[in-house]
């Protein structure tokens, strides 16, 4: 899709779950009982209200809110991703994220655990301190489970996608919201290689091998959701966000290195599928956190710019990003390709003002062209904002590409 008579609107994928599907999905996490012909009702009518919310509200290209990727919590940073673990065979269980099993990195540099990033150690006390607004660190449900956190799994055999009846069930669910809403475009959300990897591995010999598998068995779910016409949006914020958990920090000639892999893993993985309707998100973690240690976009577009898809979806609105518009001005951006910047951010509860979000969009369509920009979010809102909060974020989105259509058309 491209803005050829008006600039389009959508947003990064996650939104604001109801209540009652949270503790449904919290239940079905926990291994507790629970009416499953309800979990599949309630999904569904779920999923298609979303959908018509997101068209009343004005996004041109919407998704299933990312309903089908279980969320057991009404703050949870980390269902973008977590949803893959119950999809994909050959994993145990690991539960001490200070001590992930993982393969020989080729390279000189190799990631730290979690806990270890160099942003959450420069401000260890605010992120320690339950009252300071920010993440605090992940607790696996196993140490204390009265805490919100995850046991992250690790490989110990052959990867294998067995999500095939979760993703038709999300394919189905879209359609009909579709339906509903009298719209003919939308999209589901994938996790890419480069984040599937980042658990623990016990199986694989090298990083290279464990990041190309993870690429074969999540072509699958590609596939399966181009095949049914729908867009695929590929969420991969390990492709920026992994700078900030190498420690100490490495040279930024080792990071493109690093990262070229699980470019050309991903490349790939997508190989076949049509540009059109694949996207690929950049961000660089949800948590509301300094980032002081995050990778300059100027450091990376250019690898960015090789990764196959057809649209490019990127945190642009934060207060640590929002300078970064100026990098567009001197980069050629591949006839075909269209960028989604975020010009409303999942990162504060304030409202962007609708001229603030046209000042964005028109920043972006003086750099590469107003047919190849499309009204974003930095990342998804839901679990990350109060749901009101999101959805007028949303409905500020639309305000503001109206407001740039008058002026860029």
């Amino acid at each position: 899709m491209k803005s050829s008579d008006r600039i389009l609107t959508s947003h990064a994928g996650s939104l604001p779950r109801p209540e009652d599907l949270i503790e449904l999905n919290r239940r079905r996490l926990d291994e507790e009982d629970y009416d499953q012909e309800q979990y599949a009702e309630e999904l569904r009518q779920a999923t298609i209200d979303v959908v018509r919310r997101q068209a009343e509200t004005g996004i041109d290209l919407p998704n299933d809110g990312e309903y089908g990727h279980t969320m057991g919590a009404k703050v949870d940073y980390g269902a973008w991703w977590s949803y893959s673990f119950q999809r994909l065979g050959g994993l145990g269980l690991w539960t001490d994220m200070g001590h992930v099993p993982s393969a020989p990195a080729e390279s000189t540099i190799q990631l730290s655990s979690f806990p270890e990033r160099r942003d959450w150690n420069l401000f260890a006390e605010a992120y320690a301190d339950p009252d300071s607004g920010i993440a605090v660190k992940a607790k696996s449900r196993a140490d204390d489970p009265d805490q919100p956190g995850m046991s992250l799994p690790v490989v110990e055999g052959p990867l294998t996608y067995t999500g095939q009846a979760e993703v038709q069930r999300d394919i189905a669910n879209m359609k009909a919201g579709m339906e509903a809403a009298g719209i003919d475009h939308g999209f589901l959300c994938s996790v890419g290689p480069g984040s599937a990897s980042r658990i623990g591995n016990k199986h694989y010999k090298t990083d290279e091998e464990f990041v190309w598998a993870c690429a074969e068995v999540m072509r699958e779910e590609y596939l399966e959701i181009t095949n049914a016409g729908l867009m695929v949006q590929i969420d991969e914020p390990s492709f920026a966000e992994n700078w900030d958990q190498f420690d100490p920090a490495p040279s930024v000639e080792d990071y493109r290195r690093f990262t070229m892999v699980r470019v050309e893993a991903l490349n790939h993985a997508l190989r076949g599928i049509p540009e059109e309707l694949t996207r690929f998100h950049c961000c660089w973690g949800s948590w509301h956190g300094p980032h002081v240690t995050d990778i300059e976009i100027k450091d990376i577009v250019d690898l960015l710019l090789q990764i196959n898809c057809g649209s490019y979806s990127f945190e642009a609105a934060n207060a640590r990003h929002d300078h970064e518009w100026r990098v567009w001005e001197d980069v050629d951006l591949p006839d075909g390709k269209v960028l989604v910047p975020g010009v409303v951010s999942h990162a504060t509860n304030v409202i962007e003002h609708p001229e603030l979000v046209a000042d964005r969009i028109a920043r972006y369509a003086n750099a590469v062209g107003r047919e190849n920009v499309i009204g974003g979010t930095d990342c998804g809102l839901g679990g990350r904002v109060h749901p009101m909060v999101a959805w007028a974020k949303l409905e500020a989105l639309s305000a503001g590409a109206k407001l740039a259509t008058q002026r860029l058309f």
